[in-house]
């Protein structure tokens, strides 16, 4: 049987595709006034923390481009980076096929103890998988309220 959690990534992930699956790029790379970040860099925000609490804090290979962590990680902005942007093809492709990595690996094992524990910069400790992907959950919602914002001012 289908764990809970793995249906709620699925769930979560189809609410963020469906906002921006035909969205062009160019609309996607807009920033509107007062904000940081574009719809782009939300989304491979999702997709790049989602892949490091997945898979990275198992000392497990992230299958990303090289370039992601610098365009995607906390605290990184557009306005400060020179590097050519993803396509909105490769992003949503990417992110289509995310999730259902995450359940062939974590398939039975979301109880497992992760090698590299971390605390958020809220306080709260994740040692478990299913604590990991969990908390993606609130992360990923954080960013489509973010995408909506965002598509609404541009």
């Amino acid at each position: 049987m289908k764990a809970y959690l793995f249906e709620h990534l699925e769930f979560v992930r189809a609410q963020t595709l469906n906002l921006v699956r035909d969205l062009p790029d160019d609309i996607a790379e807009l920033i509107p006034s007062g904000m940081n970040n574009h719809v782009k860099w939300n989304m491979g925000h999702v997709l790049f923390i989602t892949e490091r609490f997945a898979f990275g804090v198992n000392g497990e290979p992230m299958p990303l481009p090289v370039e992601y962590t610098e365009l995607f990680r906390s605290g990184s902005k557009p306005k400060e980076i020179s590097e050519a942007w993803p396509s909105m093809h490769e992003l949503v492709e990417l992110l289509e096929g995310q999730v259902h990595r995450i359940e062939r690996r974590y398939n039975g094992h979301l109880h497992d103890t992760v090698l590299s524990p971390y605390t958020t910069s809220k306080g709260l400790k994740l040692t478990r998988v299913e604590e990991f992907l969990s908390f993606c959950l609130y992360h990923e919602g954080m960013h489509f309220d973010k995408m909506k914002s965002i598509l609404s001012q541009v």
